[in-house]
């Protein structure tokens, strides 16, 4: 049951705001309102420059070969940056790789010779490695970096590379369960993927409520949103989005409101 005082109170707020009117704002309030946000964004702008976001839904899919797509996100000359998917039963030829290539299984599950790579599984492939035969079962969506997907002369030569016999060069997997974790500030954990010692891959799991200070670039960073959301500055990465902050690019402070995870390759 409501008490006598907070419906006396009740009572007293309906009579008050039977007497109350909205008081519209003044033209220059509205001007002034008007100028700080167009400042704002022209700030945000300025400080944002040269970042590149590619949302999961923006981007054009084009055809590969049957049953399988690709979305072209950044072209370098260590390879591309794509997202592949694969149909049921869709499948790659045997190829040997041009240049070192990343990948991650972003939904669905891939197979590779003897081995299956489900949801954020990672798999790396040296320069002129060669792997098996790619296929997809029941269907998958996948991130490559370093790869010659786009790119017709580098698939043609990779394709007949991966007719020579196998050699020794390194490929690796790293499953979602394997790999420790390294809390590297509070509410930031850190799994290390590769690294030559110049460049690092890396996953990074952020807890909610985290902020990291601001940083630069000294060389082109590579970021795929794997789960959850992140604030670089005023940019919003949610899943599926990739984004590149090229050398010399600043990132102001990173925050998040649910947590994430997120794939990184920058600096070691």
């Amino acid at each position: 049951m409501i008490d006598l005082e907070t419906k006396e109170q009740a009572n007293v707020l309906a009579m008050l705001s039977e007497h109350l009117q909205s008081l519209p704002p003044s033209q220059a309030m509205l001007d002034s309102l008007e100028t700080r946000l167009e400042n704002g964004i022209q700030v945000s702008i300025a400080k944002h420059a040269g970042l590149r976001t590619v949302r999961s839904r923006e981007g054009v899919w084009q055809s590969l070969v049957s049953g399988i797509r690709y979305k072209p996100l950044w072209q370098s000359q260590q390879g591309n940056s794509v997202l592949i998917e694969f149909a049921p039963g869709a499948s790659l030829p045997l190829h040997r790789h041009q240049y070192l290539e990343e990948g991650i299984v972003l939904s669905g599950s891939l197979q590779l010779d003897d081995l299956e790579l489900t949801q954020f599984d990672y798999h790396v492939s040296d320069a002129g490695s060669r792997h098996g035969r790619i296929r997809s079962k029941h269907g998958a969506l996948a991130y490559l970096r370093g790869s010659s997907v786009g790119q017709g002369l580098a698939m043609f030569k990779e394709v007949l590379g991966g007719l020579l016999p196998k050699n020794e060069k390194a490929s690796k997997s790293i499953l979602t369960n394997e790999g420790d974790w390294i809390e590297v500030q509070k509410g930031l954990f850190q799994k290390d993927l590769w690294t030559d010692g110049t460049v690092a891959s890396r996953f990074f799991r952020i807890e909610p409520g985290t902020k990291i200070e601001g940083h630069y670039h000294p060389m082109d960073e590579e970021c795929m949103m794997l789960s959850g959301d992140i604030f670089l500055g005023d940019i919003l990465l949610q899943q599926g989005d990739y984004h590149l902050a090229p050398e010399g690019s600043e990132h102001l402070e990173i925050t998040s409101d649910t947590g994430g995870l997120l794939f990184v390759r920058s600096a070691a």
